[in-house]
């Protein structure tokens, strides 16, 4: 049987499959079921920059849990600092129930006070925080230098605040993607880009003529964005890779391995299968390492990343000329 340690933000994972932030990973009793599943890491289900800057503003409002105007506002603020509280604790809770790196998760817009927060996950015991930065560029009037300079002040002022090693999790709503993609991950703390968030997607109920929710979750085609960007990537970033869309299965897993990544993060496969969706996923990658002859996952974490192939530009628009001159 291979090994299948690899190492993540800094961390050692005894496997590369991460039980990715959701539903699935807000309680430590479902978190241990993951970890004996063979999880190598969590990401603990995120808590949004709102909720932070809304005790923010309580506190401001209220001179630090002083007078309250009205019942309202005090309600307002008690729901959401047990919120906050609620999350150090499940932090705490979880590193007491399992022995896998527990990773918090903030989804956030912009960079503010809220970034403080981030030191109180730091003392709860979080061995990283994943930075979920879920901007999409939709406003004609913001310019594209001004997005960019936002996601570094996010990592800029996170990074002040407290001295935990840092994922950044992406969209691929970047003009020139793999420099911006380079440019983040040189920032000091920040030890691993994750390829890519997921956005609402839309439809619309044709009865009802209205906008509804489309589908939540992730489809195995989807993987082929991380395919490319963790494949292109590979070996120009300051920072390990993750990828996270679309991954349903062992040989999903394999694939983003052998292109680049470090670790992969899984979650909708979860919802949809459960926990021990992850021994079968294990078994697979075991099965083809033996049958290759591969010893570790070192030996297959990026060979065939566009940096070491001989055919580069199969990951480009060769690809493209290649199969329509072959499907005419």
């Amino acid at each position: 049987m291979a090994n299948l340690t690899t190492q993540y933000m800094g961390l050692k994972l005894d496997s590369p499959i991460i039980a990715g932030s959701s539903g699935m990973t807000d309680k430590p009793e479902k978190i241990k079921k993951l970890a004996e599943a063979g999880a190598g890491a969590v990401v603990l289900k995120s808590l949004f920059e709102e909720q932070i800057n809304m005790e923010v503003d309580s506190q401001a409002v209220n001179n630090m849990y002083g007078n309250y105007d009205d019942v309202e506002n005090y309600v307002s603020f008690y729901t959401r600092k047990h919120n906050l509280d609620a999350y150090l604790k499940l932090i705490k809770d979880t590193k007491a129930a399992v022995d896998i790196p527990v990773i918090a998760s903030i989804n956030c817009i912009s960079a503010g006070e809220w970034t403080d927060f981030a030191k109180k996950i730091e003392n709860a015991g979080a061995d990283g925080l994943e930075l979920n930065i879920f901007v999409l560029p939709s406003d004609p009037e913001q310019e594209a230098d001004k997005l960019v300079k936002n996601y570094h002040q996010i990592v800029q002022e996170v990074s002040n605040a407290c001295d935990l090693p840092l994922a950044v999790k992406t969209s691929y709503y970047f003009t020139s993607l793999s420099r911006r993609m380079v440019k983040l991950s040189n920032e000091p703390q920040v030890k691993a880009l994750v390829l890519f968030n997921r956005f609402y997607n839309p439809d619309v109920d044709l009865d009802k003529e209205e906008v509804k929710s489309g589908h939540i979750y992730s489809v195995p085609e989807e993987n082929a964005m991380c395919l490319r960007w963790v494949g292109a990537l590979y070996g120009k970033v300051g920072s390990d890779l993750a990828a996270s869309h679309g991954i349903h299965d062992g040989e999903a897993v394999l694939k983003n391995l052998l292109i680049g990544a470090s670790a992969v993060q899984i979650a909708s496969v979860l919802y949809k299968e459960g926990p021990d969706e992850i021994k079968s996923m294990l078994n697979t990658i075991n099965a083809w390492m033996d049958k290759k002859g591969y010893e570790k996952l070192a030996d297959i974490i990026g060979k065939l990343a566009q940096s070491n192939i001989k055919r580069p530009m199969i990951y480009e628009r060769a690809q493209f000329m290649k199969y329509y001159s072959e499907h005419r």
